[in-house]
């Protein structure tokens, strides 16, 4: 049977990229550039890449971009969408939890939940974290963003999803204290117009739990701010106003 997420993300790789919250790509990839210097000989791995929209623009930029996602429907667009703007990127489907990489990179983003934190326990999450760690040299840069869990403590999480939904629906949101988890059913129609309900759990993150994941992973620097919409800035600083939060370690 297949897991939720694989569920939600297959056959919606046209749909997807209509989200309002897909719409921010060229602001946060000159946050990208700015964080690496400019530096066009640096390799970029990108966790979760879904239908390329990071990846796409980085490589428009000059940079050299590898993708790696679980869903073959959202890569089978990412590939489509690179064709289109003439750059050549390599999009592998991979599982996050098991990255398998030949060299590592200089740099590693994982934006817009990028497989963390979906998965189904805090364990698989980690693994995440560790493969990152694994993909990434010495020096690297790790540039990722995630659920804040101080949001929900104060927002209704079923309010602000589908205030920016287009035909999708998120119900039945119930946030858990002590597993800082959220369940939900997320309703939406394919791209082959069929109509699905799944039921999502996903795990809202405390930033100094962030912390204490990487620097266990050996992240000497980590920096923790605000997450805005196709506006990434080290001047944001994270409230309980953020649904996501913006993470920045270094090795």
């Amino acid at each position: 049977m297949k897991r939720w997420y694989e569920q939600l993300f297959e056959n919606s790789a046209m749909t997807y990229d209509k989200e309002s919250f897909t719409q921010g790509t060229s602001g946060e990839v000159d946050f990208i550039e700015q964080e690496i210097g400019f530096d066009k000989s640096k390799r970029i791995l990108d966790v979760g890449c879904g239908t390329g929209r990071h990846a796409i623009e980085l490589a428009r930029r000059g940079y050299t971009v590898v993708g790696v996602d679980l869903s073959a429907t959202q890569l089978d667009r990412a590939r489509e969408k690179a064709a289109t703007a003439g750059v050549t990127i390599e999009f592998n489907q991979q599982d996050a939890r098991t990255i398998n990489v030949v060299t590592a990179f200089e740099v590693v983003i994982m934006l817009c939940e990028g497989a963390f934190p979906l998965m189904e326990t805090d364990e698989m999450n980690f693994q995440i974290l560790q493969n990152v760690a694994r993909a990434l040299k010495d020096k690297g840069k790790f540039i990722f963003s995630t659920l804040n869990a101080l949001f929900p403590l104060f927002h209704s999480t079923q309010e602000f999803i589908n205030a920016g939904a287009t035909d999708a629906r998120s119900e039945d949101n119930h946030f858990d204290l002590l597993t800082f988890r959220e369940h939900s059913t997320f309703s939406a129609t394919d791209d082959l117009g069929n109509q699905k309900s799944v039921v999502c759990n996903e795990r809202y993150y405390a930033p100094s739990e962030i912390t204490w994941y990487l620097k266990s992973l050996n992240f000497k620097k980590v920096d923790i701010y605000g997450c805005k919409l196709g506006k990434f800035s080290r001047h944001d600083k994270l409230t309980p106003e953020d649904f996501e939060m913006l993470v920045i370690a270094e090795k």
